[in-house]
């Protein structure tokens, strides 16, 4: 099981990114992949996920508007389409796939860090002038 992320960098306020998520060999229990976020003192937040059965998508309020997140089922990759970057955009970002649920499901589950078991490494996004 791997998930491979790419495509931070150093980006001016009002700019964008494209994060890539390649994933590989998930497990048929896996029913989302998510991106997250951690800035330096603050925990780690949900900013999009995007359903793995019928590619619904979810965003923090954040983000919406902002950040469109897609998947591109030959290449087995996820993108983070991020525009309009703000300073408080700065973090490191991780690509997780879902491994878990509660026993009710709501939109914030799809955001909830505590339901993704399987783990990418961190790639860093800095916007700043």
């Amino acid at each position: 099981v791997q998930l491979q992320a790419s495509g931070g960098g150093l980006v001016q306020p009002g700019g964008s990114l494209r994060l890539s998520c390649e994933v590989s060999a998930l497990p048929s229990n896996s029913w989302a992949i998510g991106w997250f976020r951690q800035a330096p003192g603050k925990e780690r937040e949900g900013v999009s996920a995007i359903s793995r059965t019928d590619s619904s998508t979810y965003y923090a309020d954040s983000v919406k508007g902002r950040f469109t997140i897609y998947r591109d089922n030959a290449k087995n990759t996820v993108y983070l389409q991020m525009n309009s970057l703000k300073p408080e955009d700065t973090a490191v970002y991780y690509c997780a796939a879902a491994t878990r649920k509660y026993g009710s499901s709501s939109y914030a589950d799809n955001l909830d860090p505590f339901l993704y078991g399987i783990w990418g490494q961190g790639t860093q996004v800095t916007v700043s002038s």
